[in-house]
């Protein structure tokens, strides 16, 4: 599962709670049950612009049992955590936002190229290569130079071989020139379909052989 599937399952969630609790807090508040003649059940939260949010006996009632304590600060201590580990995650993203361009001779000029605007390049780049299908390009961080990781999807009978000659010959190529760097190392992941390709509007192809093919350097 993904980080942006993730995020947005989370956040939904979290909506979705938040949301509840204040349609629950706003009919309590302006009265809204007495003023439009509905009776909600006994138990049922802030029926009345007097009444608290959590009552006094809701408030003392599990207080006095030895289990209250230790089950609220584990509960909250597991909330921090799980708090703690999802910003840590957004912050450790392997992504590039930029990437700088050298620009020698030139004393004081500093370039940078968007990543995502790269990608997209070497992405439409790619899926214009002989019997490719689909290509997906990403810009990641490296200890030394920034690296390419690629996953490629070939028609029925693609070679995979052939295709990383044209990559190595094509976007990858082009890329280390316009970006004047002396390397760009890149991950290629290619999948090869069987039989006939599936149609796009599906949205779901058919199986197919994946292989993944030595480093690009």
């Amino acid at each position: 599962m993904s980080r942006t599937v993730v995020n947005r399952a989370m956040l939904g969630m979290v909506g979705a709670v938040l949301l509840v609790a204040g349609v629950l807090v706003l009919a309590g508040g302006l009265d809204l049950y007495r003023r439009l003649g509905v009776h909600p059940p006994q138990w049922w939260p802030l029926t009345s612009p007097d009444q608290p949010v959590v009552s006094a006996s809701s408030r003392v009632r599990w207080v006095a049992s030895a289990w209250w304590w230790p089950t609220v600060i584990g509960g909250l201590t597991v909330l921090v955590a799980g708090t703690v580990w999802w910003l840590v995650a957004q912050l450790r993203r392997s992504g590039l936002s930029s990437i700088a361009v050298p620009t020698p001779g030139v004393s004081g000029l500093r370039l940078r190229v968007g990543a995502q605007a790269l990608e997209e390049a070497l992405e439409n780049r790619t899926a214009v290569l002989p019997e490719v299908e689909r290509a997906r390009v990403r810009l990641v961080r490296a200890p030394r130079h920034p690296r390419l990781r690629g996953a490629v999807r070939l028609r029925p009978g693609g070679d995979p071989a052939a295709l990383v000659e044209h990559f190595e010959d094509g976007p990858r190529s082009d890329a280390c020139g316009s970006l004047r760097l002396a390397q760009l190392p890149a991950d290629l992941r290619i999948r090869v379909l069987q039989g006939a390709p599936a149609e796009p509007r599906h949205g779901r192809g058919r199986r197919g052989r994946r292989r993944r093919l030595p480093r690009v350097e």
